[in-house]
């Protein structure tokens, strides 16, 4: 299993006020779509207006890790420098991070990666543990 949630307000740029950046925002935004069209994920891939901002929504919980996915993630930033926003992944493939919640965090249209500690440990926090489960 590979659960995934997370938003990207998509800016190319971080500053206050920037002449260009309207032109170059819509620039961006329709490359990101062309992106989304060509992923054609079955899951959550959404970008829209909203009150003047480009949000994007992702989500989805495939039986397998979708590298696409992450990779997708962060080359919004790259193609919109002054993005922010938050993926949260949650992997049950492999002994390592099973039970635990990562976020993927984007400023500045960079990506770093933490541990979530408001959803990980996921036993106990999220779920019981399993008498029966030898982890």
């Amino acid at each position: 299993m590979f659960e995934y949630h997370g938003w990207i307000n998509v800016m190319t740029s971080a500053a206050a006020e920037d002449d260009d950046e309207p032109a170059r925002t819509l620039e961006a935004v329709a490359e990101i779509g062309r992106r989304i069209a060509e992923i054609n994920s079955p899951y959550l891939l959404d970008l829209r207006w909203m009150n003047g901002e480009a949000l994007l929504h992702l989500g989805g919980c495939p039986n397998h890790r979708d590298p696409e996915i992450l990779r997708f993630f962060a080359e919004v930033g790259e193609r919109a420098p002054g993005s922010y926003g938050l993926l949260h992944v949650r992997s049950g493939e492999g002994p390592e991070g099973w039970n635990e919640v990562r976020v993927l965090r984007m400023v500045r249209g960079r990506v770093t990666e933490h541990l979530e500690p408001l959803l990980s440990p996921c036993v106990p926090v999220l779920e019981d543990p399993d008498p029966l489960s030898v982890r």
